[in-house]
């Protein structure tokens, strides 16, 4: 007896599973397309006081970002990110007072751009980029998100902020790097007109890295660099961060030296509590002495989801007579400023 196959139910099977395995292809095809494109970043605010405030008296330290008092804007910070097989690309925007200064208003969007680069792993040991990134030297960086202190370092403010140019990152084994970094000078983000570059680069070693930058320091340049940025998890709950270098520019006779610790304690999964310790002396060759100063800032955080809020108390202390602050008459000065702070960043 012939055997009777019902075509129609046979071809809905074949429909369906058609359909289920074009419809599995897509939501594949949509996840792997969504694993390419990223978005995250934060933005902050805070609150300030000095305690020498009122009347004319200096209320900004001599560090970058977070100088005003009474209520006021960080700033607000998205990173777009693109990732192919090989290659990716990313632009991260700031918008506020402290993207505005970490740029130097000096590109075309004035001061959006804090950082656009394209890249290319050649391999899984080589990547080449070009574009405009944050520096690879001093323990601190713009972004208030990934750092511990709200305020930050002299060594951090006066060294350089973002490299516009080309580097390569190279993997010489799991646990050392190496950089190489060809840029225009110090901080000139959108074009060179001098027909100076810089160069750069960095040694990495189990988390612990060496940096050398070098421009001819003419021109607003930097002139010669040299840093040492890492850190070592001395237990669980208790990290011992370390900062230190030396800069001089042969050209105009100035530079600095100094170094700066960063112990943190975890006391809970919710609180931390850290110290940035910081010595810092700046030279000139037209002085007879050097200036130093030492900076004091103790820091709270408290988190909660992707928030986080910082109490921060910061003592600046000038040395060899300098006196750069001035006090509420508007006519006497004094050699130390002592602030207090309380920042929210909220990061995703």
């Amino acid at each position: 007896m012939k055997t009777i196959i019902n075509t129609k139910y046979v071809k809905n099977i074949f429909a369906t599973g058609l359909m289920l395995f074009a419809a599995a292809g897509v939501v594949a095809q949509e996840e792997e397309e969504e694993k390419k494109f990223t978005l995250s970043g934060s933005i902050d605010a805070y609150w300030r006081t000095a305690f020498k405030d009122g009347g004319a008296a200096t209320t900004a330290t001599g560090t970058s970002f977070a100088n005003q008092t009474g209520f006021a804007l960080g700033m607000a910070n998205i990173v777009g990110s693109y990732e192919m097989e090989n290659t990716g690309v990313v632009v991260d925007l700031v918008f506020g007072p402290r993207g505005t200064e970490a740029t130097f208003e000096n590109d075309v969007l004035n001061g959006v751009i804090n950082q656009a680069y394209a890249y290319w792993n050649v391999s899984d040991k080589v990547t080449l980029t070009a574009g405009r990134w944050n520096t690879f030297l001093g323990y601190e960086v713009i972004a208030p998100a990934a750092n511990f202190n709200y305020s930050v370092s002299y060594l951090f403010s006066n060294g350089p902020f973002s490299h516009l140019g080309v580097k390569a990152d190279i993997a010489l084994s799991d646990d050392v790097s190496l950089m190489l970094s060809v840029s225009n000078p110090w901080d000139v983000n959108d074009t060179s007109t001098t027909g100076e570059y810089a160069y750069g680069a960095q040694l990495g070693v189990s988390g612990q890295y060496l940096n050398l930058y070098y421009d001819n320091g003419t021109s607003g340049g930097l002139g010669f660099e040299i840093d040492y940025t890492g850190g070592f998890d001395i237990s669980e709950d208790f990290f011992f961060g370390i900062n230190a270098a030396y800069n001089d520019n042969s050209e105009t006779g100035t530079g600095f030296y100094g170094a700066a610790i960063y112990p943190q304690l975890t006391t809970s999964e919710s609180f931390a509590i850290g110290l940035r310790g910081e010595y810092i002396a700046f030279t000139d060759d037209l002085l007879d002495d050097d200036v130093p100063v030492l900076g004091l800032t103790l820091t709270g955080s408290f988190t909660k989801d992707n928030l986080i809020i910082k109490p921060e108390f910061r003592l600046d202390s000038f040395g060899n007579d300098a006196e750069p602050f001035i006090e509420s008459d508007g006519i006497g000065t004094t050699n130390s400023l002592s602030t207090f702070a309380v920042a929210a960043i909220y990061s995703f």
